[in-house]
């Protein structure tokens, strides 16, 4: 496993880092316990360092997981957990990043977590109920509590980082960022030349650049992942669909899975210090490490960009 510093963190992470957003055991459906701690624990003995997960992921659930896993081995792992979006008894998420919310959050997370201090503490969507200059300030007096050690943002724009970042310095962005989606990409490089680390999320598309998917599928109800990857849908579809047979192209002449290689396409980016994936089972995180140790070419690089524009005609799935 190969590692970059976190921007002005100066945090070393693994390239490629483990979302925990399945093991919520809601919007992928049911997940084992069990293997979702066994999984975090294989991740560590592959040298993923940078665990990644957030009290809107199973209401809390995927956070006690992570803590469970950890246990014993707090010293191999380096936390990002966020706040502002939260679950209320219905199900319903409710952003909330007003001082007292953030107040709870916090000690909430850590609690679950069962850990003193967390090491990147996040914004996960901005909260319109509260403005970001206040928001900025409710978690700079958090920050002088010592309870987390290192702030970011995730899912916010450029604008309102500025805001924030005169208020409470921006260490970290997490936007999506894969192949297929390339929404965030200005948004990165301006980051990255602020020296603020980016860690991306949704690199395998929701799963759909694992080339698992051969058929449109029909998830089950439990199962909502297309209300965030769009590339399920009928509109998108075809499109990405060729662009997988592109990419299998490539990956097969490499002697490598589809998976590694978006995965490494993503952790390869020099505005990119970690691609975070998710994963279930020991056997889904092995397969992601293998995305790490080697290097697309300039000229493969080039041809991954040529079928997504020719397919997509843009810089984005929208």
């Amino acid at each position: 496993m190969r590692y970059k510093t976190l921007g002005k963190t100066g945090i070393s992470v693994s390239e490629v880092g483990l979302g925990t957003w399945a093991m919520g055991s809601d919007y992928f459906g049911h997940t084992d316990d069990e293997q979702s701690i066994a999984a975090i624990r294989s991740a560590l003995d592959a040298g993923i360092n940078l665990i990644d997960t957030a009290p809107a992921y199973g209401s809390g659930h995927a956070e006690e997981i992570v803590g469970r896993a950890l246990a014993g081995r707090r010293d191999e792992a380096v936390i990002t957990t966020k706040c502002g979006t939260i679950r209320n008894k219905q199900g319903v998420f409710v952003r909330d990043l007003s001082f007292k919310g953030l107040q709870k959050q916090l000690d909430d997370s850590l609690r679950r977590l069962q850990v003193d201090v967390i090491d990147i503490y996040l914004f996960h969507w901005p909260d319109p109920a509260t403005p970001d200059e206040e928001a900025a300030e409710s978690i700079a007096k958090l920050k002088e509590t010592g309870k987390f050690k290192h702030f970011g943002v995730s899912n916010f724009t450029l604008e309102q980082i500025d805001i924030i970042d005169k208020i409470i310095p921006v260490e970290v962005l997490q936007p999506a960022y894969s192949i297929l989606d390339r929404r965030r990409a200005e948004l990165i490089e301006k980051c990255a030349e602020r020296d603020i680390g980016v860690m991306t999320y949704g690199s395998l598309a929701g799963g759909l650049l694992t080339g698992k998917f051969k058929e449109k599928p029909e998830f089950a109800e439990a199962d909502t992942r297309e209300n965030f990857y769009p590339f399920f849908k009928d509109r998108l579809w075809d499109k990405s669909m060729a662009v997988l047979k592109d990419l299998q192209v490539i990956a097969d002449e490499r002697g490598r899975t589809l998976a590694e290689l978006a995965i490494n396409f993503v952790s390869q980016d020099p505005n990119i210090s970690t691609a975070l994936v998710g994963a279930k089972t020991p056997a889904q995180v092995e397969a992601n490490a293998g995305a790490s140790g080697w290097k697309l070419t300039n000229a493969e690089r080039r041809r991954i960009n040529e079928s997504f524009e020719r397919n997509f005609g843009g810089t984005t799935a929208k």
